[in-house]
């Protein structure tokens, strides 16, 4: 498929992919391409770790006047929390609005430090609609997340580590999402695939069902090729060779 307004670059022979944001406000066309590049990384198996970034100094500073993100469905940041394999986020500067629901949809978020983080939805009149309201409660805790919702809170990078909400403060962002990547790529992506699936579907349920699908999910991967390999680098000590499989 051609992308016009996004970017999507293959890295490492195809084990990892980059999804680049078109600089300035996200747009429609922008936001249409991003939910069909999602669509395809789904069918994509060889594919281990997702990465996505802004093309200029910002990481999406918001909507464009032509995206109504009500009226988009399904909408990026959800096709984006469906991807299998780990998807990392690279902020800097302002992610804002939608923007910080695309970045609240990826599982590791990475900041350089001049990056913001705000949702001021309420203060244009509107409500986040790409999951903003629950993702971030789960991200910073209640107290601070409705304090970002409800009075347009900026919150700096500086803050946003001890917060919760970053993995890493970087002052070279683009060499920290290297090393994260690198690391990714080099384990078991069955492994990584069902961990995902542990931690966010587990937030959801009590602690009981929780560690029941822990448990399931382990005896799952347990039948795997990949858990045989695994093993048998283990004794053999030498590097796995995972096939996703």
């Amino acid at each position: 498929m051609r992308y016009e307004a996004i970017t999507v670059e293959p890295r490492l022979q195809g084990a990892v992919c980059e999804l680049r944001l078109p600089a300035g406000p996200l747009g429609l066309r922008a936001a249409r391409e991003l939910v069909a590049a999602c669509e395809e990384l789904v069918e994509q198996r060889d594919v281990r770790v997702v990465v996505l970034r802004g093309s200029g100094a910002d990481f999406c500073a918001g909507a464009a006047p032509d995206l109504d993100p009500l009226a988009l469905r399904p909408d990026p940041a959800a096709a984006l929390a469906r991807l299998r394999p780990p998807v990392i986020a690279a902020v800097s500067g302002r992610c804002a609005s939608v923007g910080f629901e695309l970045a609240l949809a990826c599982d590791v978020r990475i900041a350089a430090a001049d990056a913001t983080f705000a949702l001021g939805d309420v203060q244009a009149g509107r409500l986040p609609c790409w999951g903003g309201t629950q993702r971030l409660p789960r991200a910073v805790g209640a107290a601070r997340a409705t304090a970002m919702v409800l009075l347009g809170a900026s919150l700096p990078a500086s803050d946003a580590m001890p917060a919760g909400l970053v993995a890493e403060v970087a002052e070279d962002l683009d060499v920290a999402v290297d090393a994260v990547v690198t690391a990714l790529v080099g384990l078991g992506p069955l492994a990584l695939e069902l961990a995902k699936e542990a931690v966010h579907r587990g937030s959801e349920l009590p602690l009981r069902d929780g560690l029941r699908l822990e448990g399931d999910l382990n005896h799952l991967l347990q039948g795997t090729a990949d858990r045989a390999e695994g093993l048998a680098a283990f004794f053999a000590k030498r590097p796995p060779d995972f096939a996703g499989r």
